[in-house]
């Protein structure tokens, strides 16, 4: 009887260490009352932070009446952590984490680039902890967003006459597409013909990226270069298609919301009707000139369609 208490006890000190130390590589933090309607930005990555949107929207948000939960995927970001594996299970793990820790028991997820399909899948696996599930220039079907970015990206260059992108494009077409090289490169095409950024920034975008850059979140914008590689590594689920996901997902009853950049490069038109076919075209929302981020591209009316979208009760 003594040795089974002693053997209690010992395990509870271990449990209580382990969660502490875990709790304090995470770094997570909430704006607004907890009491208001809850938002979890899921940022994009691998290699990503919440930074962006919590320097330039989440208080916004909470002055409009949510609970704002940000956070930085375990070795991301503010999230410092030598032993993380990078995987969706890992991922899974940190936000049931958050979700417990801010005591909620369904949450209504933003999921932005990288960060819808790590939303999507988690939404798969616990539906029952997810009331809304909302993207944003959401990646839901990876390999055809690639091949989008590179057939545009060759049109472009041969276009233009830029051998050298012209030689760059063909030697990302030799890669392995399971890569990290190839996800990295090809976004760099991407970069290249400014396929992130707004075609025409307005003076309330030009405000916020200054806000931001000027700010204390703009110094704490910490990049693990790493983490594709590791992602690339040590998950077989790379290049996913999650249409069928979505499509189950929404016969079960999740409320699917999307919010695109009519100007995001890295989606085909093909790729936005397919999706605004899924989630309904009443609930699929693109904002005009709108790139990757429209939380900061044009925020005044990001934060409109989030009330809008928070506010509906017909489904």
């Amino acid at each position: 009887m003594i040795t089974k208490k002693i053997y209690i006890t010992i395990t509870l000190i271990i449990y209580t260490c382990f969660h502490s130390l875990f709790a304090q590589s995470l770094y997570s933090k909430a704006y607004g009352d907890s009491k208001n309607p809850s938002l979890v930005f899921i940022h994009g990555g691998p290699r990503g932070n919440a930074t962006l949107f919590e320097g330039t929207t989440a208080h916004r948000l909470a002055d409009m009446g949510f609970f704002v939960i940000v956070y930085d995927r375990r070795g991301e970001g503010r999230s410092i952590d030598a032993s993380a594996n990078f995987t969706f299970d890992e991922a899974f793990d940190d936000l049931n984490q958050l979700i417990e820790q801010y005591g909620l028991k369904k949450v209504n997820l933003i999921g932005h680039s990288f960060g819808g399909i790590v939303s999507i899948l988690f939404t798969k696996q616990y539906p029952e902890k997810v009331e809304r599930l909302i993207l944003v220039d959401a990646l839901f079907a990876q390999q055809e967003s690639y091949n989008h970015i590179l057939r545009s990206g060759a049109k472009k260059a041969i276009a233009q006459n830029d051998t050298t992108t012209i030689s760059k494009i063909r030697y990302i077409n030799s890669l392995d597409k399971r890569g990290a090289e190839y996800r990295q490169l090809t976004y760099e095409i991407g970069s290249h013909f400014g396929y992130f950024k707004m075609p025409k920034p307005t003076e309330e975008s030009i405000r916020v990226n200054k806000e931001y850059e000027s700010g204390e979140f703009s110094t704490s914008n910490i990049r693990n270069d790493q983490a594709p590689a590791l992602f690339y590594k040590n998950e077989s689920r790379v290049n996913i298609d999650t249409r069928a996901t979505l499509k189950r997902l929404s016969k079960k009853g999740i409320k699917l919301f999307a919010v695109y950049g009519e100007d995001d490069g890295i989606f085909s038109h093909k790729q936005a009707l397919d999706l605004q076919k899924i989630v309904g075209k009443n609930k699929f929302h693109t904002i005009h000139n709108c790139s990757h981020y429209p939380f900061v591209d044009q925020q005044s009316e990001f934060l409109k369609l989030i009330e809008n979208i928070m506010e509906r009760k017909e489904f």
